[in-house]
């Protein structure tokens, strides 16, 4: 009966603990293509204390390898800007939470401009990696359940 409580607290752990580090960290590399003449939009759902990292690179034609580049916080204002850049590597730290809107703008050629993107987003939780902190909190749910099951357990 003692074995079957365990596997079953266990079990139940797992389902518990699974579904939160799933969302841990977002990390995405992708490629896309801006349309002369247009802009292309990238959506970051962001919260307070979160790092986020982008890097990126233009592969264009014959009028060359750049487009202009800048992120918008959820207020509307404009966190950074960059004219005519062809490779970015940015990182901060989020201090307002919501939608965050990163644009490629290629309106100033009508060639078709290729970016490959790769952005990683760390959540942050009292200051401390999101990752770090849901250890913490597995590890002392564990150690809890070691002290459950110590002093539930038959007496010989």
């Amino acid at each position: 009966m003692f074995e079957l409580k365990k596997r079953l607290s266990v079990f139940l752990s797992a389902l518990i603990i699974l579904p939160i580090l799933v969302h841990c960290a977002e990390a995405s590399t992708m490629n896309l293509t801006v349309h002369g003449g247009e802009d292309a939009v990238k959506l970051l759902s962001l919260a307070i204390e979160d790092r986020v990292v982008i890097k990126f690179t233009v592969l264009g034609g014959e009028t060359g390898d750049t487009l202009d580049f800048y992120i918008a916080c959820p207020n509307g204002t404009i966190k950074v800007a960059y004219n005519d850049i062809g490779i970015l590597n940015y990182q901060f730290v989020c201090d307002r939470e919501g939608e965050y809107t990163m644009h490629f703008s290629n309106v100033n050629s009508a060639e078709d401009k290729l970016v490959s993107l790769d952005y990683e987003v760390q959540h942050y939780i009292l200051g401390m990696p999101q990752m770090l902190f849901l250890t913490m909190v597995i590890v002392l749910i564990c150690v809890a359940m070691v002290a459950v099951f110590i002093l539930t357990g038959k007496r010989h």
